[in-house]
């Protein structure tokens, strides 16, 4: 018998469950740099800090889990809300499906930034 660990499904609820903690855990520094707009001096020493190359691959990561998120999401809406006839084959093919597009948004990205 095959462990459900083993199980590439698993691994995107391990994906989706990952990054919408680290979405939330980011949610409280994004709202203090929105603070900081108040502030033209905080403001722009913040800007001056987000040009270093350590925060544009931390922005990067953001873009990756933002998206990675929203498509294990929208997977698991698709799984839960429409009629399958075998939702095995499903749940496999929109795994790679979601991390490839995710990946693609990612590199978009970084591509825009460089």
């Amino acid at each position: 018998m095959k462990s459900s660990h083993t199980h590439q499904g698993y691994w995107a609820f391990i994906g989706h469950r990952l990054s919408g903690i680290a979405l939330a855990v980011f949610l409280p520094a994004h709202f203090y740099v929105l603070a900081m707009a108040l502030d033209e001096a905080k403001l722009d020493g913040f800007l001056k800090l987000a040009e270093m190359p350590a925060m544009k691959f931390g922005e990067w990561g953001l873009v990756l889990l933002l998206s990675m998120h929203m498509f294990f999401g929208l997977r698991l809406l698709a799984l839960e809300l429409l009629p399958w006839s075998s939702t095995r084959d499903a749940r496999i093919s929109w795994i790679g499906w979601g991390f490839a597009a995710s990946m693609a948004i990612g590199l978009v990205f970084v591509a825009g930034v460089i």
